[in-house]
């Protein structure tokens, strides 16, 4: 005869099932369909939405992104120096090249992902596009970027990109003026441009044509769609 100890320890069917459900991991969501390419004229109705979903994402995160007004970025797709990433119809993400010094340097700058397409690696094939298409139109160019973003690091750091001062960046003064809508513009200042809460890389293609890939390693070319 079981005594009355013994009986608790029968487990309800209907307990465990609940339990189970509590522990199981959620699946993870299933991976969504982009288009991403060099943004053309049928873009340009994308500009104002573009430029909202920068400044939303630097207020939401107190990262230091730039703000564009619409003509620019329009500009910069009329001049085929643009990537955009579409779910459907919807925008998805964006980035844009810009150059300094005479073309001595290149950027990619406002790499953006709307919230509802995040943790699809939608940032890391957006950026390899836009490096991509800064190779192929100034290949003898130094890429950099400023960012306070971690996974942008990381993004750069696949890429080849290194860590360096700000003395090893471009010396334009309006690629620095356009820092100044940045919330820590203060600190560049101060800091007389030499640093600021950023952190500068840069990718130089004079050191990179003596490199060889890695023993079984190559770039992800199936991150271009």
């Amino acid at each position: 005869m079981l005594t009355h100890n013994e009986d608790a320890l029968v487990f309800s069917p209907v307990l465990v099932e609940q339990e189970d459900a509590v522990s199981q991991p959620e699946p993870p969501p299933a991976p969504m369909d982009f288009i991403i390419q060099v943004a053309g004229s049928q873009h340009l109705c994308y500009a104002e939405a573009i430029c909202t979903l920068i400044e939303e994402a630097a207020k939401a995160r107190g990262i230091g992104i730039a703000k564009r007004k619409p003509a620019y970025i329009r500009k910069k797709i009329e001049e085929g120096k643009a990537i955009i990433a579409l779910h459907g119809d919807e925008l998805a993400g964006f980035c844009y090249i810009e150059t300094w010094s005479h073309n001595k340097y290149v950027v990619n700058s406002g790499l953006i992902v709307a919230d509802s397409f995040r943790k699809q690696g939608l940032a890391r094939r957006i950026k390899r596009r836009a490096f991509d298409l800064s190779r192929q139109k100034y290949p003898q160019a130094k890429l950099f970027g400023i960012t306070t973003s971690l996974a942008v690091m990381k993004i750069n750091s696949k890429l080849g990109y290194k860590p360096v001062t700000f003395s090893e960046l471009t010396t334009d003064d309006v690629f620095w003026q356009g820092c100044q809508s940045c919330p820590n513009f203060d600190v560049l200042t101060r800091m007389e441009r030499k640093m600021c809460l950023c952190t500068g890389m840069l990718f130089d293609p004079a050191q990179q044509e003596n490199k060889e890939d890695p023993p079984g390693e190559t770039l992800d070319e199936t991150t271009s769609s």
